[in-house]
């Protein structure tokens, strides 16, 4: 937030954006506190979920990020292990090859997109927050429609084929033509 008002203090930007911030239904204190005012600070015992460095029961930076969310007039979105998904096999449909956590982010966008919270013709940035090479195993359960709690609505499921060119070749013809 600091970083945010220098940038409107020296003219770089002419109003502070309103920030949301994402977490996922399986790991969300932060949107459990933003549900009840920041009342009270919630504490919960993460569950595993598929954007594992969002898997966080206890915010450290708690008090910063109140202070984010209340002086940009922002919002706290959760999203379920499906949206999240979905939303990374989305992104990479466009070339981008997304991680679960930049997934999550993405879900918040269609949910609040969807209920109108933000407009069409609004401008959205959002945090791409690693690659999705790093995260192989999610990658493939999701093209396999084996990941817990996902349907893979957007999969191109793998094609696994022996150390053969002309099989490949072959393969790679029959699938274009079709």
């Amino acid at each position: 937030y600091k970083g945010l008002k220098l940038m409107q203090e020296l003219g770089i930007i002419d109003r502070l954006p309103r920030l949301v911030a994402a977490q996922v239904a399986k790991a969300n204190p932060f949107y459990l506190s933003y549900r009840n005012g920041f009342q009270e600070k919630v504490a919960i015992p993460a569950r595993k979920t598929l954007a594992s460095a969002i898997q966080i029961g206890n915010p450290v930076s708690y008090e910063k990020a109140v202070q984010a969310i209340q002086m940009t007039d922002g919002i706290v979105e959760e999203v379920s292990e499906d949206e999240l998904a979905n939303a990374a096999a989305l992104a990479d449909n466009t070339g981008m090859y997304t991680c679960p956590h930049t997934g999550t982010a993405l879900a918040a966008l269609f949910n609040l997109r969807q209920r109108g919270v933000i407009g069409r013709d609004e401008r959205v940035v959002v945090i791409y927050t690693a690659h999705g090479l790093k995260f192989t195993p999610f990658k493939v359960g999701y093209h396999e429609g084996t990941l817990d709690e996902v349907e893979s609505r957007f999969a191109n499921p793998p094609v696994y084929l022996p150390a053969n060119a002309q099989v490949v070749k072959e393969t790679i013809a029959r699938k274009l033509s079709l």
